[in-house]
Order: C-alpha cells, then structure tokens, then sequence
C-alpha cells in the first residue's frame, strides 16, 4: 500500500504550539497527526466526545461563514475544555 499526503492549514500561533507539544511529547507533528489519523479510523470518528449542545436545536445550527471563524471557534473551544480533562 502506498502513502499519501494530508495537508491543513492552521494559524501561527496553533503551529507552533503543536510542534512545541510534540517535541515536549518526544514525536513529531507528522507522527501525531499519524496516531490521530490512526485513531479517528479506529473509532470510526473522533476518538473524543463530540456533541452538540442538547438545548441547540439542529434548525438554529448554522455553518461558519469562514474558514478563519471556524478555526478560531474551534480554538477558544479547545482551550476552554482542554484542562477540563486533564
């Protein structure tokens, strides 16, 4: 079987971040999206809890209008529930 390339685009401040938590973690930024890739597909889906809130209704649910908006939500989110689970 032969390999492919994924790309993505973060911000600054999320690459650095990731490459920094990586190499605190002893790997690298293309093992640990190799693991979570790894993961994702052994569970079929995200290898975390994610839900919408039970009180939003699907009809009031609306997409991001960008691409920067969704990466920023996806941010605060991450760092308002991150040490939450630690």
């Amino acid at each position: 079987m032969g390999t492919k390339q994924l790309a993505t685009r973060v911000d600054e401040e999320q690459e650095q971040e990731f490459r920094e938590n990586t190499r605190r973690l002893g790997t690298t930024p293309a093992d640990a999206m190799r693991m979570f890739i790894s993961a994702f597909n052994v569970c079929k889906g995200f290898p975390y809890d994610v839900r919408i809130n039970a009180l939003t209704e699907v009809a009031d649910v609306e997409a991001f209008a960008t691409e920067q908006e969704a990466t920023e939500f996806a941010t605060r989110l991450f760092r308002k529930n991150a040490h939450a689970a630690w």
